[in-house]
């Protein structure tokens, strides 16, 4: 029961992991190359949670990969709890960091019509679209190690 796609330690759980710290440094870059991100609390809210998604994210990403060359299964009871934690944690600041920005995305640039720079908005709307696809990654993995720590 405890050998499906996702788990800790398989190939498809390290793609999981990458992918999600993938999608995070995008936003960040996305956000950071903007001029002015720095004027809304909502846009450094993003940042700083989707920094907290690149850490989390590579960590496990390495572990994983450990797993894989050494051939061990990560499958300790304490581990996954931590696991379990983290990724919850992560996925709840995503989402809600993601949410934040896309209302004042919306908000700010399309009901306001107060966009004068189109460069700037559509990296803004990039960021907040890369923040959702890793939320999405985190909320998946968030899924599979719940299952796998009351599969145990």
């Amino acid at each position: 029961m405890r050998d499906f796609a996702g788990t800790p330690g398989t190939l498809t759980g390290l793609a999981l992991r990458l992918s999600q710290c993938v999608f995070a440094a995008g936003s960040i870059t996305a956000m950071t190359t903007t001029t002015s991100f720095f004027d809304f609390t909502a846009f450094c809210y993003l940042i700083a949670s989707m920094g907290l998604q690149v850490i989390w994210s590579f960590g496990l990403a390495l572990l994983d990969a450990y797993a894989l060359v050494k051939k061990k299964a990560l499958h300790n009871t304490v581990m996954l709890s931590l696991f379990v934690v983290g990724d919850w944690v992560t996925a709840i600041l995503s989402l809600a960091a993601a949410s934040a920005s896309a209302g004042i995305t919306v908000l700010y640039f399309h009901d306001l019509g107060n966009c004068d720079f189109v460069g700037e908005c559509q990296k803004y709307q990039m960021s907040v679209a890369l923040a959702f696809f890793s939320w999405i990654t985190i909320a998946i993995s968030s899924l599979i190690m719940l299952w796998l720590l009351a599969a145990g």
